[in-house]
């Protein structure tokens, strides 16, 4: 059983696949926003995963992120999420993301608990309808 004060950590070397011109999401040389929502991804699920029962996952539902600080390639970012909130299959993670000189980005992330097959199938139906 899941409960409150699960920790997870997560860290990356930011590359050039890394950087918010790779991603799309800007021009420059920089960690970009999305690769940081990955990277929060990864560690909150990650932190739980091995609570879970067998066939279920987590998937994320809820990102409230501030990004307030560029980090440039060749520095180390990490991740560290806490589990705050476990109300019945909703799982909220308070999120903390820093470089070597600071804080990155902070703030919550959601995830809800699902049954992977089920979950799977139903999305795979979207291709059957029209």
């Amino acid at each position: 059983m899941l409960e409150t004060g699960i920790k997870g950590y997560g860290e990356v070397v930011v590359t050039q696949s890394h950087t918010a011109a790779a991603r799309k999401s800007g021009t420059l040389q920089v960690f970009a926003t999305p690769a940081m929502i990955e990277l929060i991804e990864e560690t909150a699920w990650n932190s739980v995963a091995k609570e879970l029962d067998k066939g279920q996952a987590t998937v994320g539902t809820s990102l409230q992120i501030s990004h307030c600080s560029a980090t440039p390639v060749g520095m180390k970012v990490t991740c560290q999420t806490e589990l705050t909130e476990v109300d019945g299959r909703r799982l909220v993670f308070k999120v903390l993301v820093e470089d070597e000189a600071g804080t990155v980005g902070e703030g919550t992330h959601e995830r809800f608990i699902i049954q992977s097959e089920k979950f799977q199938k139903k999305a795979d139906q979207k291709q059957n309808r029209g």
